[in-house]
């Protein structure tokens, strides 16, 4: 085993961060949010999303525990949150509200929230960083962690960048479509998301 390097660590937030943030799952809301963008503002919704996820779990792997502490808010109660806020946002998709909105003037809206977070940076994915970062002891540990959370968004980078040509075959009509199954989708999340908290609060108290 390397003595500068935690391959083990790295592989388990790797794996563990892929799988909750699931980047194929992501591309169809994604395509629903954006499909009426030009190229230009759809690639740079794809950075903006990828760059706020990143600076979520970044900012909770560093000081996750004391934020949470200082302002006495448990991961149930995020979690729920999150659950909320989807929910809000796949009902949109659902009844079509965005669609008489401008697409350039909500292109930065809609990459922080929902698709930065908590579509991508959920509860999830926030506690199992928070979890991660409590096994750093060491510099060695430290730099699997950075490199786990780094190599999961390169993957996060990619999916959306290279799912826009999935409009292109997919044309409007097939938009429309993947919005309302995406809304659907994303109403089923969002309720599990918000029962599997409530149940965790309680559980708790």
């Amino acid at each position: 085993m390397s003595s500068w390097f935690d391959a083990q660590l790295f592989g388990q937030v790797f794996v563990t961060l892929l799988v909750i943030m699931d980047p194929p799952g992501s591309v169809p809301i994604f395509l629903s949010l954006t499909g009426s963008y030009s190229k230009k503002a759809r690639n740079r919704s794809a950075d903006l999303a990828v760059l706020t996820a990143f600076s979520v779990i970044v900012v909770f792997a560093l000081f996750g525990q004391q934020v949470l502490l200082y302002l006495h808010v448990t991961l149930p109660a995020m979690q729920v949150a999150g659950g909320l806020l989807l929910l809000v946002v796949a009902l949109g998709l659902l009844m079509d509200w965005a669609s008489s909105q401008p697409a350039l003037k909500d292109d930065v809206n809609v990459s922080m929230v929902p698709l930065g977070t908590p579509l991508l940076a959920g509860p999830g994915a926030i506690a199992a960083t928070i979890v991660f970062a409590r096994a750093v002891h060491h510099s060695r540990e430290a730099l699997a962690l950075g490199a786990g959370i780094v190599a999961v968004h390169v993957v996060l980078w990619l999916t959306l960048r290279f799912s826009t040509g999935l409009l292109r075959v997919l044309g409007r009509s097939g938009v429309s479509i993947v919005t309302r199954i995406a809304g659907l989708l994303l109403s089923a999340i969002a309720v599990q998301l918000v029962a599997d908290g409530v149940t965790k609060f309680v559980a708790a108290n």
